[in-house]
């Protein structure tokens, strides 16, 4: 019961319509850094296109989630499960090695080998079932796909139950996948490899869809005539990698049949706003700007595809804005905050030398990652010490920097009901480090969903109001 409230997310709002409403193919668009007030900016600019539709006819709502979130993949198993991260696991996309004293992949795993890639990932470590799990659940014949552009968001989006996944690989510049799914690689993927056609793409360079004076923004470096980006180097932060996953998801409907019969089917993808020198969210710069009119243009094909081969009533679209970069260091400036930077690592550094002179000269503290300090928990039990203490004297530490807002030990974290749901017991730190409010950045997924035609209400709160105002 006590996770009663987080159940009614948007995972059960999108089942709901696969199951009840019963599409035959659910599309899933996760989008890397789109947000609602870009869409605003650029939205009189565009006479069509799938961002266009979207915003005239979808319902959209923002979401919140009652627990600290980055914005990173962290935030995708949240929305995919409807669990906070103290019971999904996810709460960053790398975790602390205490053993190695690294860091590490959370979604490492020695025990599957990588398909054309070195990487070795699975979906093991998600301990929830996600929305493909749920699907796969309710319809065991369903056939279920994810094809992205990082290879963690792709898995989390195949979650454990997807026939096959495949993920753009940066450095091959090949789709890639893993032997956790039992397909492997889709036989429409390895096609597409040998087709030629990414060699094609990739051999293009990026430069401006209109005259630069067109753009409401300058470009990156204020090249007066433009930007010229060999896509090749930035793949994955140029419109073209939203174009090939746009032609993978329908070389892949054809060769799977997805949406032909009349069990739901379910496909995943990942796409991109952000551009090789953007350094947050919103839009600064003509390459972000163009990224989302490329965007636009990239996702209006999907839908006119859709509609010719399966038809408009037969599908229904979801796409998500996920935060990544967060705010703008202009947004910043402009409310008169003064931007600094607290470095963890320079932290860790000099808790140890403090714990030293307490205890004497040895290696106290193992590292730092994100907001956590980790100490040397084998010396502490080799010098029978009580952890609890040396937690709080660490804490206690930290909380004196400039920069800080609180400092809470492991313990302090199982045992605050608010604080709990951000964090998992088996990746938690010793000493978790919270920030001033101005030293960070706003969250918040943005959804908008395609299907039946929709009242606009006002802005969501929580995904339970939301439940409540699209129930079927």
């Amino acid at each position: 019961m006590h996770t009663k409230h987080l159940l009614y997310t948007l995972v059960i709002l999108m089942v709901s319509f696969a199951l009840h409403a019963t599409p035959k193919l659910t599309v899933v668009v996760m989008v890397d850094g789109l947000t609602q007030t870009n869409l605003d900016a650029l939205r009189p600019y565009w006479t069509q296109g799938g961002l266009r539709t979207l915003t005239d006819e979808a319902f959209k709502a923002t979401l919140t989630y009652p627990h600290l979130v980055y914005g990173g993949d962290e935030t995708v198993v949240t929305l995919l499960t409807g669990e906070q991260p103290s019971r999904h696991g996810y709460s960053a996309d790398t975790y602390f090695d205490r053993t190695r004293r690294q860091e590490q992949v959370l979604l490492y795993d020695a025990d599957e080998q990588g398909i054309g890639t070195s990487a070795h990932l699975s979906a093991r470590t998600i301990l929830c079932p996600t929305l493909t799990d749920r699907l796969r659940m309710a319809y065991p014949e369903a056939k279920i796909y994810a094809i992205g552009l990082r290879p963690t968001t792709t898995l989390v989006m195949a979650g454990h139950a997807a026939n096959a996944c495949c993920w753009l690989d940066a450095v091959s510049q090949q789709w890639v996948s893993t032997t956790y799914y039992q397909q492997g690689l889709p036989t429409a993927a390895d096609a597409f490899n040998q087709s030629g056609r990414i060699a094609e793409v990739t051999a293009q360079t990026w430069i401006p869809r209109m005259a630069v004076t067109s753009y409401l923004h300058p470009t990156a470096e204020e090249r007066k005539k433009g930007f010229d980006y060999p896509v090749s180097k930035h793949l994955l932060f140029t419109p073209m990698a939203n174009t090939l996953v746009v032609e993978m998801a329908l070389a892949l409907q054809q060769s799977a049949e997805l949406g032909k019969d009349h069990i739901p089917d379910l496909l995943c993808l990942e796409m991109t706003t952000l551009s090789p020198h953007a350094l947050s969210d919103a839009i600064e710069t003509a390459e972000q700007e163009d990224m989302y009119l490329r965007l636009n243009q990239d996702l209006g094909y999907l839908m006119e595809q859709l509609n010719r081969r399966i038809g408009a009533d037969n599908y229904r679209l979801a796409v998500i804005g996920i935060p990544r970069l967060g705010m703008s260091q202009a947004e910043i400036s402009n409310a008169r905050i003064p931007l600094t930077t607290f470095h963890i690592d320079q932290a860790f550094a000099l808790l140890n030398t403090y714990l030293m002179a307490l205890y004497g000269h040895e290696r106290w503290v193992d590292g730092a990652l994100q907001q956590g300090i980790y100490l040397n928990r084998t010396l502490i039990e080799q010098k029978r010490l009580d952890l609890n203490t040396i937690q709080r004297q660490a804490a206690n530490f930290i909380q004196e920097f400039e920069g800080v807002r609180m400092t809470y030990t492991a313990t302090d974290i199982l045992n605050n009901t608010n604080l709990i749901g951000s964090f998992n017991k088996k990746t938690l730190a010793d000493v978790i480090v919270l920030l001033q409010n101005d030293w960070q950045t706003s969250t918040s997924p943005l959804l908008f969903y395609s299907g039946e035609r929709m009242a606009y209400p006002a802005q969501m709160q929580s995904a339970t109001e939301l439940i409540h105002t699209l129930k079927p």
